[in-house]
């Protein structure tokens, strides 16, 4: 399962993106890219931040409703998990689990409106980079609770 991106009934959520990054090592240590704003799927800076999540916890489900975001995982290893609840959405009911880490260094890119969680899966504590379009918004996004909702999914 290292790096494999598991496609629930062979779909990809419409308008999620997965797009593998570069790693520069040299003698001195390793460059990680994540988001430039040359790259074609960049839409716009609103901040980044950093989230740290310990093993096997579980940080789920967050909606938001005009934030696009890009997560990397640039310490330890995430299972990130998707869910497509958009009424008007080809690929509604859609769930995905992309794990990222060492072995799949990517950027998955989130529209809004695609519910969203992640679970740590190394040994110690791993860490998120998020690049979110607009500035954090506490009106702007919804949470569910991680076990008690409408989302088919078990942690």
């Amino acid at each position: 399962m290292d790096g494999v991106i598991i496609r629930h009934g062979d779909k990809i959520i419409e308008g999620v993106q997965v797009i593998p990054l570069r790693r520069i090592p040299d003698q001195r240590g390793t460059v990680y890219h994540m988001l430039k704003a040359t790259d074609p799927h960049f839409l716009q800076f609103g901040e980044i931040y950093f989230s740290t999540v310990y093993p096997s916890v579980v940080k789920a489900w967050k909606i938001h409703r005009r934030v696009t975001v890009n997560y990397a995982c640039i310490f330890g290893r995430i299972k990130l998990v998707l869910f497509d609840g958009r009424d008007s959405s080809p690929t509604k009911g859609v769930l995905i689990e992309v794990f990222l880490g060492f072995e799949n260094h990517s950027l998955v890119v989130i529209p809004p409106g695609i519910w969203n969680g992640f679970q740590g899966m190394s040994e110690h504590v791993a860490i998120v980079a998020n690049c979110a379009t607009e500035p954090h918004d506490p009106s702007e996004f919804d949470r569910l609770n991680p076990t008690q909702n409408h989302i088919p999914y078990t942690w």
